[in-house]
C-alpha cells in the first residue's frame, strides 16, 4: 500500500498510550490514571506495567492467620432485589465484630459517571467514598473464621474482578464459600419466602440436598465468580431468596431474615435472625395495607397464596446440614 506524505508525517509523530489504545493493543481496562507517552518499545512496557497493578490490597492481619474460613459474598446490583442480600451481610456486620481484612480497589471496574463516588464531610473535612469491594472478618465461630465480602457489582473486567475474589480465597486458606442473592419471584409476600439453594460440587449439592447450577440467561458478577471459584477448585453454595416481584423495590427485612436463616441452617454460622423479626413482621403488615387498598392487587395475591399452598413446602428439618457440610470440608482437608 503506498503512504502519503502526509500520512508518513503522522506516523512519525510520537504516540500516545491512552486507554483506548492500551485496551486495544493491550488488553487492560480503560483507566482513569494520567499515561505518559511511550514511543516504540516503551509504550508497550508502560500499558505491561499498568496491567500488573494489583487492585487486591490487604490491610490489618496477614490473611494467613485466619482459621480455615468460610467466605460469604454478596454484591449490590442483578441479584439483589430489595436489597436482601446485602442487607444479609450488613446484619452480620452489626451483630459480629468485624475487622477489615482487604480491599478489591474500584478504580479499573467501574465507570464513575455511571456509579459516582460520594462526598461527605468528616470534622470538616472532605472524604471522598468510592464503590470499593471490602474482605472484612468476623468473629463469629469457635473453630473457624467467618469472611465477608460485599460491595456493587461492577461495570468492567468482571474475569479480573473474580480473580480477586478467588485470590482472597487462596491467600486466606478458605474451605467454601456461599454466595447470597436476592431476585424477584411470583410468591406472595403472605406466606414463608422461598431459598433456593444450589452447589457447583456434586458431591456437595447431594450430602445437603441442593441442586447443580441450572440458571441460563443473563448473569451477574457472581454467576462469573461461581465459575472462577469452581474452576480453581474452591467449592461454592449459592442461596437466593425469592422477593415479591410487587414490593421488590423496597427493602424486605422479611427476605433478608429468610436468607439468614438459610445460611445458618447450611453452614452452622449464628446469624441471629431472629432479630430481625420485628422488621419482618412490620413490613409484611405495612405491604397488607397496601394490598387491602386495591382490590385488582388483593385477587392477585389470592392467586399467588393459591399456588404457593398447592406446590407445597420442601421440608429440610430433618437434615442437619451444617454438620453435613462440616463433614465434607474436614474429607477434603484432612490435615486441617
Amino acid at each position: 500500500m503506498r503512504h502519503t506524505k502526509a500520512q508518513e508525517s503522522l506516523e512519525s509523530l510520537p504516540r500516545f498510550c491512552g486507554p483506548h489504545l492500551c485496551k486495544e493493543r493491550c488488553g487492560t481496562a480503560t483507566t482513569y490514571r494520567d499515561i505518559q507517552p511511550h514511543p516504540g518499545a516503551e509504550r508497550a512496557a508502560g500499558c505491561a506495567k499498568l496491567s500488573q497493578v494489583s487492585e487486591l490490597q490487604w490491610s490489618g492481619d496477614h490473611p494467613e492467620t485466619t482459621r480455615r474460613p468460610i467466605v460469604i459474598a454478596a454484591f449490590d446490583g442483578f441479584f439483589n432485589a430489595g436489597g436482601a442480600a446485602t442487607a444479609a451481610t450488613d446484619w452480620l456486620h452489626s451483630q459480629h465484630d468485624p475487622t477489615m481484612l482487604a480491599t478489591i480497589d474500584s478504580e479499573t471496574f467501574f465507570d464513575f459517571q455511571q456509579q459516582r463516588p460520594q462526598v461527605r464531610l468528616v470534622e470538616g473535612q472532605r472524604v471522598i467514598d468510592w464503590p470499593d469491594s471490602y474482605c472484612r472478618l468476623l468473629q463469629a465461630g469457635d473453630h473457624r473464621d467467618i469472611l465477608t465480602i460485599v460491595g456493587v457489582e461492577p461495570h468492567l473486567r468482571w474475569k479480573t474482578f473474580a480473580e480477586q475474589v478467588v485470590e482472597i480465597g487462596r491467600a486466606t486458606g478458605a474451605e467454601l464459600f456461599v454466595t447470597l442473592g436476592s431476585s424477584p419471584g411470583m410468591v406472595p409476600h403472605t406466606r414463608p419466602i422461598e431459598v433456593v439453594g444450589s452447589a457447583t460440587d456434586a458431591e456437595l449439592a447431594l450430602r445437603l440436598g441442593l441442586g447443580r447450577p441450572s440458571y441460563e440467561g443473563p448473569s451477574g458478577v457472581t454467576g462469573v465468580i461461581h465459575n472462577a471459584l469452581d474452576a480453581a477448585g474452591l467449592p461454592v453454595i449459592s442461596l437466593r431468596v425469592s422477593v415479591p416481584h410487587y414490593v421488590m423495590g423496597e427493602p424486605s427485612p422479611k427476605a433478608t431474615q429468610a436468607l439468614l436463616a438459610r445460611l445458618e441452617a447450611v453452614t452452622g454460622i449464628s446469624t441471629r435472625s431472629d432479630g430481625l423479626g420485628g422488621m419482618a413482621e412490620g413490613w409484611q403488615q405495612m405491604v397488607d395495607a397496601a394490598v387491602i387498598g386495591d382490590p385488582e392487587v388483593s385477587a392477585y395475591v389470592s392467586e399467588l397464596e393459591s399456588n404457593f399452598d398447592e406446590s407445597g413446602n420442601l421440608d429440610l428439618s430433618g437434615v442437619d446440614l451444617a454438620t453435613e457440610v462440616e463433614n465434607f470440608l474436614r474429607e477434603r482437608n484432612p490435615d486441617d
